[in-house]
């Protein structure tokens, strides 16, 4: 991926969840040809979220954002899923970063239960 708005928004995002959990542990998984780097998972006592780059948005996928708490609305995406919840940041959208940060601690706390 080139350095543009999608990497720093990935900068951005990954050091939000970082702040929510310090100890989540990063992987990238489900390499191929076509994305060598792979998806940029997080867990910690399970799949937190995963991130994806697309050409018009960066996707933060939550493994089980339904059973979550969103009192203000960050998902955007995936909201008929059965499971799971996403938040598609575009270019010019600006990210609740406390609220991100909440949603991130709800994750790894439903997780531990």
């Amino acid at each position: 991926m080139s350095a543009d708005w999608r990497t720093q928004t990935v900068e951005k995002v990954r050091s939000l969840v970082v702040l929510a959990e310090p100890a989540i542990v990063e992987e990238a998984k489900w390499r191929k040809a076509t994305n060598p780097d792979g998806v940029p998972t997080f867990s910690s006592s399970g799949l937190v979220c995963t991130l994806e780059t697309y050409k018009d948005k960066v996707k933060v996928t939550f493994a089980k954002g339904a059973s979550l708490p969103d009192p203000v609305g960050l998902f955007n995406a995936s909201l008929d899923a059965g499971t799971r919840r996403a938040i598609d940041i575009r270019e010019d959208d600006s990210l609740d970063e406390g609220a991100f940060v909440d949603l991130i601690r709800e994750a790894v706390d439903l997780n531990r239960s």
